[in-house]
């Protein structure tokens, strides 16, 4: 994302992924005004609940003329105010939902910080972990969060540093405790818990917090009340943690246990029983020709739209759009972000006319390794100068060469730093650029993981760009920053769209 100083850039992705600000208050209105303010600077789009205040918060938010205000008479409690709130956006069409407290202790610039954890774990609940060191709390504050920490633990099998903090993303679709939302502080504990049950991811990122001094405090939190309601709540959870939300987080890690494996072992007995060995007959009985290794290019195109396109990757919802003008037989370089090991399948289902780039482990395998050098897939470990000569030749043939700009699969599926080789290539051969978008495939088969996750797939090829229109861009590497800054907005688009 762009510098945090880049506000407008803020309040515009803010609106485009449906992001609002929720501000529930009561009797704040020494602060009031100053937190709405704060926060309209950074998103357009704020929601106030006056939770029933009589001390002039109310005349003081009615002054404010560019959010919108849900006032009642009665003082319902934080989780009320919570829950009518995420209903006004839920009905206004937005997404998520950024809580801040109408104290003043929650900082408005952390607001681009929830903005990057959203982009990086779409779908998933942000907790604003406070900088709490060197900080003046009360014993009880202190005692509070480690409770509050302890329990959740104790219910979810997951640890948060920080589950009292009220400055948090909310995904509004995926909040599952509405109907037994209780109606205080403790609402927030309850948010989360039942978030982490239904496989919620939650992460936490820090943020500032602001403790005026002690004479200055506006808490409305009673400590012998509210730690009794905190305690029963607490109670309830652990019971209910064991007859419906852990038995609930076991059957679906169950379930992903055995989708993963019925498709690693469909796979692996498919490639080893059957496709490797056919086609290492295939390959070594006779003469190897053009015509063979065409043959085997329409193999692998077959399996791979068998397996992406008409039996599908279990758990996983594929769709795909190639503009009309592309004519995916015509030579070309293709260059794609790169997110999974699972890219190379969907890309191979676009056209038998295409060579990929791969790692020497994979030139080097020694169960199809052989295949990878009799379609002609080279290694990159020279240079990609190094492989012009065969890359004239494939072409000549009639073949497209199809390459990750980013070189590696990113870690948070932002789009990383493009490089230049693909754009030289082109420049080199005389080729069109045809950009190709994956969505999803990293949370399908996420770095470092070994399980399948459901989520839907994505994939557009857009426009050709000819070699006029990329020397108008400028040299190769004015040609790389373009079309990265280009993958960037439109990956971002595409997630957008998506998650409505």
């Amino acid at each position: 994302m762009q510098p945090t100083a880049d506000i407008s850039y803020v309040r515009r992705t803010l609106r485009e992924r449906g992001i609002c600000v929720l501000i529930p208050t009561y009797n704040n209105v020494g602060t009031i005004r100053r937190v709405v303010e704060d926060a309209l600077l950074y998103c357009a789009d704020v929601f106030v609940v006056d939770d029933g205040s009589d001390d002039g918060t109310t005349e003081e938010l009615e002054t404010l003329e560019t959010i919108t205000l849900i006032s009642y008479r009665r003082n319902r409690g934080k989780g009320y105010a919570l829950k009518t709130g995420f209903r006004a956006a839920l009905k206004a069409g937005f997404s998520y939902a950024i809580t801040m407290d109408g104290d003043g202790q929650h900082f408005a610039k952390d607001i681009p910080a929830f903005l990057r954890a959203n982009q990086d774990f779409p779908g998933s609940v942000i907790i604003g972990s406070r900088r709490l060191e060197g900080k003046e709390r009360s014993g009880g504050s202190k005692f509070a969060n480690q409770f509050s920490n302890f329990w959740f633990a104790v219910q979810t099998l997951h640890y948060l540093p920080d589950t009292q903090t009220g400055y948090r993303l909310y995904p509004l679709k995926k909040l599952y405790s509405f109907g037994l939302l209780t109606s205080r502080y403790e609402a927030e504990l309850e948010l989360i818990v039942f978030a982490s049950w239904h496989g919620v991811e939650l992460h936490s990122i820090p943020v500032d917090v602001y403790y005026p001094p002690r004479e200055e405090r506006v808490s409305h939190f009673q400590p012998g009340l509210d730690f009794t309601r905190i305690s029963i709540l607490n109670g309830f959870l652990c019971f209910l943690s064991v007859v419906y939300g852990l038995p609930l987080c076991l059957f679906r890690k169950l379930m992903t246990f055995l989708r993963t494996a019925w498709a690693f072992l469909f796979f692996v007995s498919t490639i080893t029983v059957i496709f490797t060995p056919l086609v290492w007959l295939y390959v070594h009985i006779g003469k190897m020709t053009e015509h063979k290794r065409w043959k085997i290019h329409l193999l692998i195109y077959h399996a791979a739209r068998f397996v992406t396109i008409h039996m599908g990757i279990p758990g996983v919802k594929f769709h795909y759009q190639v503009d009309p003008s592309v004519d995916l037989d015509k030579p070309a370089v293709y260059i794609c972000n790169h997110q999974s090991h699972l890219d190379l399948v969907y890309l191979l289902s676009l056209t038998p006319r295409i060579i990929f780039l791969t790692k020497g482990w994979v030139w080097h395998n020694p169960l199809y390794g052989f295949l990878i050098h009799e379609a002609e897939y080279y290694p990159v470990m020279d240079g990609i100068g190094s492989l012009l000569p065969n890359f004239r030749s494939l072409v000549s043939r009639g073949y497209s060469i199809a390459i990750f700009p980013e070189g590696t699969r990113s870690q948070t599926l932002r789009v990383g730093r493009f490089h230049k080789g693909p754009f030289y290539v082109a420049e080199q051969l005389g080729l069109d650029i045809i950009p190709v978008y994956l969505y999803g495939t990293g949370r399908c088969l996420r770095k470092k993981e070994y399980h399948l996750n459901r989520t839907p797939v994505y994939l557009e090829v857009g426009k050709a760009w000819t070699q006029e229109e990329l020397k108008k861009l400028g040299n190769v590497t004015e040609q790389s920053h373009f079309f990265h800054h280009q993958y960037i907005k439109h990956i971002e688009e595409i997630n957008n769209q998506m998650e409505k």
